[in-house]
């Protein structure tokens, strides 16, 4: 390993802040009535830029994953002991996601057991396992068969009771089939879950993208070359993204095949553009607020889902706090989806000041 890749990469912490800066923008607007449509995920076919978002999350894991456990390895840390932590870890994150989903009404006859934080659990576990007991050429090899298989089976292979798959309609593909058939509890859409088991196979081929930009990372090149090497690595997702488009629509619900590969790309940029600007030109202007939601990600996120329960509802102070600011901006004459956008960059605010606390007390919360 490099002495550059030892030390903590500032450029992946800003990145993930990034994320999940945006991640609560896109989760908690001023009014669900009004939003600009960036800020929207794509009802079924198509992207938006907030449909980068989670795929950006699970590509920055598989970096994260790579990084983290090479070290640990170059600590001398056993397998068992790595392993007992990485199946601790994919609980503790699967069980908060399941905490989050109950809050605050505890619904249990309601309950969705996937969703967000699970699929992030699947992703960890699965990449962290794979990283441990392969090697990086199956580790390819397994991401292209993902890929390869779930687009045959989605587009080619008939359903039983429904026939060949229209990928124009969210009832009629083999992902919805299996969640209603194996998923207990209830599913995101009623009818369907974006965040489903079959669809979860290609968020882990995410995952394994990111373990390859993450193994970029670890050479031993100058910095400039590996950031060289991730730019072409993204272009060359993006390009196969954008041609399987054709065959297999871009399509966040499914996370078909094609959007695996063309988020992969957008992530590999992104990443590449980060360690470009932050560890190589290392610019005065430190992006501290990003960074401060990089180093307690998981935190962050799970913070801004519990307390939408004061923000947003009356029940705690009498008053929705959401209502009250989107009428006061509408007295004013404002554009309403300006509001809910400024709103969600005020929410986001609140969220990163006890963030911020546990950044100066350097507590960084590890699931």
């Amino acid at each position: 390993m490099s002495i550059e890749t030892q030390k903590r990469l500032r450029s992946l912490d800003i990145l993930r802040g990034l994320t999940i800066i945006l991640m609560i923008i896109v989760n908690t607007p001023g009014t669900w009535a009004h939003v600009y449509a960036p800020f929207l995920h794509a009802e079924w076919n198509g992207i938006t830029p907030t449909d980068y978002v989670f795929p950006g999350f699970l590509f920055i894991v598989g970096v994260s994953i790579v990084l983290s456990f090479s070290k640990q390895e170059a600590l001398g840390k056993s397998r068992s002991e790595m392993t007992k932590k990485i199946l601790i870890r994919a609980l503790k994150i699967y069980v908060v996601g399941i905490f989050l989903w109950l809050w605050p009404s505890f619904n249990f006859p309601g309950i969705r057991w996937v969703g967000v934080l699970p699929r992030v659990a699947f992703v960890f576990l699965a990449c962290a396992l794979l990283y441990l007991y392969s090697n990086r050429k199956f580790q390819l090899y397994l991401a292209i068969s993902i890929l390869i298989l779930y687009w045959i089976l989605m587009t080619y292979i008939p359903i039983p009771g429904i026939g060949f798959p229209d990928l124009n309609v969210p009832e009629k593909n083999w992902a919805n089939y299996l969640d209603k058939l194996l998923l207990p509890g209830r599913l995101w859409k009623h009818s369907w879950d974006p965040e489903g088991l079959l669809s979860t196979f290609p968020a882990i081929a995410t995952g394994l993208m990111g373990m390859k930009a993450g193994y970029i990372l670890l050479k031993k090149d100058p910095l400039v070359e590996r950031i060289t090497q991730l730019f072409f690595f993204g272009f060359i997702l993006l390009f196969l993204g954008d041609i399987m488009q054709w065959f297999f629509p871009l399509n966040k619900n499914l996370w078909s095949s094609s959007f695996s590969l063309f988020m992969g790309g957008i992530a590999a940029l992104s990443l590449a553009a980060s360690l470009y600007i932050f560890d190589l030109k290392q610019p005065a202007f430190n992006f501290k607020f990003a960074l401060v939601f990089g180093v307690n990600s998981i935190f962050a996120y799970a913070l801004s889902s519990l307390m939408t329960v004061v923000f947003y509802s009356s029940k705690w102070w009498g008053i929705a706090f959401n209502q009250e600011f989107i009428g006061l901006w509408q007295s004013l004459g404002l554009p309403l989806k300006l509001g809910s956008l400024v709103y969600a960059l005020m929410y986001v605010l609140f969220i990163w000041i006890p963030t911020y606390i546990l950044f100066k007390k350097k507590i960084f919360i590890k699931l």
